[in-house]
């Protein structure tokens, strides 16, 4: 086989290869959208069909059930714990990267073990420690949570994206004038938009469908989120699952759409920072 046969064979064997992940990856998203058009009849009958009928019904069903509800705590509790954990990790990583702070060395070993700390070794500390301090079943709990099980990486990523930016930068700050806060906010800040958007996505991936958290320390309409209200459309007797599917899809719509809608900044910030 000459060269170019050769390239053409492994051209088209990684677009198989691409073709075949987009279907893995896009098939089950499908299947569930089309399934929240059906009923329960259609759907044990073949559920790999086409809903005879196309309506909105199960959607609007789904959504008077409380998915509203659960759509609204879920997005006040990953913006919030999305700003939060990004800003603190941002002041840690210009800290530890871009100031003289003593124990250095040891700060930041500690900070990058925070990695290596499973959250369910400290459920039950966790319990006590919120009941105690009032927070317990309250969304600010999972605030709280998100925020401090995420810092450790998030800081990790950001670090070293910083650590390429060059120093002179903050030395002609300085003798401008400015400050450390100046020069964090207005020079350093801008400068790590790739990372800080990477960032941010897999923060709100993680916060839109953490679900131990989320069971653990809430409960009811109020409190829960998504990934939690959602089992509560089952019922232990004749649940209606296309129903479940529209409550899915719905759940699904907005990070389906951030992702593409930021992945270019997302691939672009992992790239530019851990691939350095």
């Amino acid at each position: 086989m000459t060269a170019t046969g050769t390239r053409y064979l492994a051209r088209v064997c990684l677009w198989g290869l691409l073709l075949s992940l987009a279907v893995v990856v896009v098939y089950p998203l499908l299947w569930m959208v089309l399934n929240g058009f059906k009923t329960n009849a259609e759907l044990f009958a073949n559920p790999f069909a086409l809903p005879h009928q196309w309506g909105l019904g199960n959607f609007a069903a789904a959504w008077d059930r409380g998915v509203s509800s659960y759509l609204a705590t879920s997005v006040f509790v990953t913006i919030v714990s999305t700003l939060s954990t990004a800003l603190l990790s941002a002041w840690a990583a210009y800290g530890l990267t871009r100031l003289r702070v003593p124990l250095e060395g040891p700060l930041t070993a500690v900070v990058l073990a925070g990695l290596m700390l499973a959250p369910t070794v400290a459920l039950i500390p966790l319990v006590q420690l919120f009941q105690r301090l009032g927070l317990y079943n309250s969304v600010w709990a999972l605030v709280i949570l998100y925020t401090a099980f995420r810092i450790p990486f998030t800081t990790f990523l950001i670090r070293a994206y910083m650590v390429e930016i060059p120093r002179e930068i903050d030395e002609a700050a300085s003798i401008d004038g400015a400050g450390p806060g100046y020069t964090f906010w207005r020079i350093v800040l801008p400068l790590c938009k790739p990372i800080m958007a990477s960032v941010v996505i897999l923060h709100v991936l993680f916060a839109w469908n953490e679900y131990l958290f989320a069971m653990i320390f809430t409960s009811g309409a109020g409190t829960q989120t998504l990934p939690v209200g959602l089992t509560n459309l089952m019922a232990r007797h004749g649940t209606d699952y296309p129903v479940v599917f529209a409550g899915m899809a719905i759940a699904a719509l907005p990070m389906v759409l951030l992702f593409f809608g930021g992945q270019r900044w997302f691939i672009r910030g992992l790239a530019d920072g851990v691939g350095k």
